[in-house]
């Protein structure tokens, strides 16, 4: 028996990198996963890895911008009702748009903010009546280490990240005594999706020595997205069941 057996999850951002690697991991865990992004070509490559790997009956996908009300309202709602019911979701979805703060443009911002800090919102607020109908539902929402530490040419993305941290804390706290468990985790120096393309997400002026405290501890290199798939599979595990109202750092010591 697998410790994640039955448990109905909900992950978006699953086309590539963390997300892909949280639904596969908990797919492996015995869990029955709806798998949302906005990329159809890439969520079909997570569709044939967990069928190659055994998995692929418990697997369900839809195209999802998270940042679209009505778009998330309709997929949640059918997501849920094909797992016939909600145990935890995994907001994995986001965005990076990198500028100098100076030229950054109010429909970059924008963006940014809609994707990441809104979409987060939205999926939330849509699965939280069936999260809390089970009286032991889990949230699990991705900041980022920029939303305490110092990341240059990412203002809108560190604020979305920001607000992602505030956000998952005040619902902790909402809904603790109806059972409900929210904690963020605040990846660092992973390859995901996202760092593989960074010199195509920031200036082209970056001066990269800005960003040389970013080089994790334990490593010489950034770690592979399954290395915060499997914190994940922890946190909305029972083994996870005091945990709550807090976030947990995965970037090798970048950050100490």
């Amino acid at each position: 028996m697998e410790r994640l057996d039955n448990r109905r999850i909900l992950v978006t951002g699953a086309a590539s990198g963390i997300g892909r690697a949280t639904a596969l991991r908990l797919l492996t865990e015995g869990a029955r996963v709806a798998a949302t992004d906005i990329d159809a070509e890439g969520l079909a490559g997570t569709v044939t890895l967990a069928g190659e790997a055994g998995h692929g009956e418990r697997l369900t996908t839809s195209v999802l911008d998270v940042s679209d009300e009505s778009a998330v309202d309709t997929v949640v709602s059918d997501a849920i009702a094909q797992l016939n019911g909600l145990d935890a979701l995994v907001n994995v979805a986001g965005m990076l748009r990198g500028a100098h703060t100076h030229e950054c443009s109010s429909e970059l911002w924008e963006r940014v903010i809609a994707v990441n800090l809104t979409g987060t919102f939205l999926v939330t607020r849509a699965a939280l009546p069936a999260l809390l109908e089970t009286g032991k539902g889990v949230v699990v929402n991705f900041s980022s280490t920029s939303a305490q530490f110092a990341h240059p040419f990412m203002a809108a993305y560190s604020a979305s990240k920001g607000g992602i941290l505030s956000f998952t804390h005040s619902i902790a706290q909402e809904y603790a005594k109806q059972g409900l468990r929210a904690v963020n985790v605040c990846p660092g120096s992973i390859a995901s999706g996202i760092t593989e393309n960074i010199h195509g997400l920031v200036p082209e002026d970056t001066d990269w020595t800005l960003f040389g405290k970013l080089s994790p501890a334990l490593s010489e290199g950034f770690a592979p997205p399954e290395d915060v798939a499997g914190v994940v599979a922890m946190l909305v595990s029972d083994d996870a069941a005091f945990i709550t109202g807090t976030e947990i750092r995965v970037d090798g010591g970048t950050h100490q």
